[in-house]
């Protein structure tokens, strides 16, 4: 590599570590950050099995499993039981549609599905009482194919929206205090 265009490169690169730590704001409320967008002063979460208000047996189980993976994974937060946690989430399942995306041409059996969940949750402040947050009709899509060759079963179907809702509740937990 040529000594100008190492030279132009390091300039560059100079420029950019300049520029780019004023483009980040001290807090998340104000734009791009650094720091986590979690309540520092929580440490502790408890998550109570869902309720589930819908005929779709077991699904309250998987979104709740999913829901504690996914705060183990993004948060800093250590999830307890409900006696000794600083925060409680606790959730409903109020709706699940199943819906028809494509059908196979010529024999109109289902080809690709999808599942839509809908839940209510609040996050409870178990330290001084009241709710810190509130959602209703939160909605999520996930999408399975029930038709050959794949074949795959509802369970995936379940899973797969209880994983994107449980990732949407815990990035809604982020940005909401």
């Amino acid at each position: 590599m040529s000594t100008r265009r190492q030279h132009w490169i390091a300039g560059v690169m100079l420029v950019l570590a300049a520029v780019l730590p004023g483009a980040c704001a001290p807090s998340p409320d104000r734009g791009y950050t650094f720091r986590a967008t979690h309540d520092p002063s929580v440490a502790t979460v408890a998550v109570p099995i869902f309720a589930n208000d819908t005929l779709h047996t077991g699904l309250e189980t998987v979104l709740t499993e999913a829901v504690i993976k996914r705060l183990q994974q993004q948060t800093p937060w250590r999830v307890t039981d409900q006696r000794s946690a600083d925060v409680v989430l606790r959730g409903s399942i109020s709706r699940v549609r199943l819906l028809r995306l494509s059908q196979r041409t010529g024999v109109g059996l289902v080809q690709e599905q999808g599942v839509e969940m809908s839940v209510s949750f609040d996050l409870l402040d178990n330290r001084r009482g009241g709710t810190i947050l509130s959602r209703r009709g939160f909605a999520a899509i996930a999408s399975f194919v029930p038709a050959n060759p794949t074949g795959e079963r509802i369970d995936v179907g379940y899973r797969t929206v209880a994983e994107t809702m449980a990732a949407d509740i815990v990035d809604e937990l982020g940005t909401s205090w």
